[in-house]
């Protein structure tokens, strides 16, 4: 498996050569520099780490700045690991500690790939938005201020408990979300703007991985 790290721009639309519109997003993916290749030998599997963004060193610590300081790189503000089967061969001839992985690199017009990031946080939310709840019952025989209402939670006597995992309100989104099969519509390598097919989870800003 091999990828890079890139930041959600926003969404536009692109036409096709039959005239169609297809919704997309546009992703900057800024060279990415292999930080650590990690072997079976020493690490028990092999992986490529790369970082991208920048960090102030006196906000970084002691241990990480001497982990950039060994690929001869600044600080960077955001690491993954991709692990490869057959060596690094998936990074082609650029895997080697220190380098830049451009978008050109590693993806190519017409490919799929698979996007991870966190989708955007909801807050505190009722049944309603959170499940699709209906509410309960109508607006009429005295129902008041009982539309968007979860209804009985449990049995009476017995159990005499609310059963583990029953859909209630709460906390909605900032969760990790991984959506598979988004075409790779256009590249701008000078750019570095990478645009996909359909939406990519996350706000506009933030940390997205794209993988193979």
């Amino acid at each position: 498996m091999s990828g890079l790290i890139g930041k959600k721009i926003g969404m536009t639309s692109l036409y096709n050569e039959a005239g169609k519109n297809i919704p997309c997003t546009v992703l900057e993916i800024e060279p990415c520099t292999v930080t650590q290749l990690k072997t079976v030998e020493t690490d028990g599997y092999n992986a490529v780490q790369v970082g991208t963004g920048y960090r102030k060193e006196k906000r970084t610590s002691a241990a990480l700045n001497g982990h950039f300081k060994k690929a001869k790189t600044e600080p960077k503000q955001k690491l993954v690991e991709f692990r490869t089967t057959h060596g690094y061969t998936q990074f082609g001839d650029n895997a080697t500690l220190g380098a830049n992985l451009s978008v050109a690199d590693i993806f190519s017009e017409g490919e799929y790939v698979d996007v991870v990031g966190n989708s955007k946080g909801k807050g505190f939310q009722g049944v309603v938005k959170r499940h699709g709840f209906g509410g309960v019952g109508q607006s009429t025989h005295g129902q008041h201020n009982r539309l968007r209402a979860p209804g009985s939670i449990g049995a009476c006597s017995y159990p005499a408990r609310v059963f583990k995992g029953l859909r209630m309100a709460g906390q909605m989104g900032d969760k990790r979300v991984k959506v598979q099969n988004l075409q790779v519509l256009a590249i701008d390598a000078d750019k570095n703007l990478l645009v996909l097919s359909g939406a990519v989870p996350g706000a506009k800003g933030s940390y997205i991985i794209v993988e193979k």
